[in-house]
């Protein structure tokens, strides 16, 4: 029988994130991203994962105060969806999915949806692991998908019209990026020294409110890249990986 832990106000301070175990460099972000955590619980936001020091876990909240660029009523929504390690195909994932369902339908919620992509992308969940599930997909942008499961027949959640521009005016080397996950800053430390050693211009824009969420100009769970004003990827950079980017 696998044991899972809720992250609660009352054990935050002495619960690892699954996300960033042990490594010095990330604990800043593991910082915030419990504060984070923390101004989101009175909102029903929901960190649940197994009760071992592995990457584990499961995180969602309500649609309507998700920092997403999505929109809907009475939907949760599910930032993420995480087993890695010797912890994949041990039933975890479905144990964890199944949770946050049942959950959703006890608190009387319309259904449940998450973000993914038509083909693999870093950081996104398996499209057919949900489909398995029943969800559908009910919006699109690009390669990128709106899943949902519906538990009646209200109307389904949308992405922003914001988020559908999939553009911004700057042409210069953009990222916008959020306090939701862990790994984020030490990244954003990195490029920004990268930048002033190499007198490179990366423009950082740190989504930080939900108004700035619900508003921004791309699909967004946590990191975004704009390359000559397009969105490029949702995939979170480091110095090597901004090289081979831009080369």
């Amino acid at each position: 029988m696998n044991e899972y832990v809720n992250i609660t106000l009352d054990n935050i301070d002495n619960e690892h994130l699954c996300c960033a175990i042990g490594d010095p460099k990330h604990q800043n972000g593991v910082s915030n991203k419990k504060e984070w955590i923390k101004s989101k619980l009175k909102e029903g936001h929901v960190f649940r994962k197994l009760n071992a020091r592995g990457k584990i876990f499961i995180e969602y909240e309500p649609i309507e105060t998700a920092w997403v660029p999505i929109s809907g009523k009475n939907y949760e929504y599910i930032y993420c969806l995480w087993v890695a390690g010797s912890y994949k195909g041990k039933g975890i994932a479905r144990e964890l999915l199944e949770y946050a369902i049942n959950d959703s339908k006890e608190k009387k919620m319309n259904g449940i949806c998450t973000l993914v992509s038509k083909k693999k992308k870093p950081f996104l969940g398996e499209k057919k692991f949900f489909e398995h599930y029943g969800f559908k997909v009910v919006d699109t942008i690009g390669e990128y998908e709106l899943l949902a499961l519906q538990f009646n027949n209200n109307e389904v959640p949308k992405f922003n019209e914001t988020a559908r521009k999939m553009e911004i005016d700057n042409k210069d080397f953009t990222i916008y990026y959020s306090p939701e996950c862990p790994y984020v800053e030490d990244e954003v430390n990195e490029l920004t020294e990268y930048a002033k050693e190499n007198n490179v211009k990366i423009n950082f824009i740190k989504i930080d409110s939900l108004e700035k969420a619900k508003n921004a100009p791309c699909v967004f769970n946590n990191w975004a890249n704009f390359k000559d004003g397009k969105f490029v990827s949702n995939s979170i950079l480091n110095a090597n990986s901004f090289k081979k980017l831009i080369g």
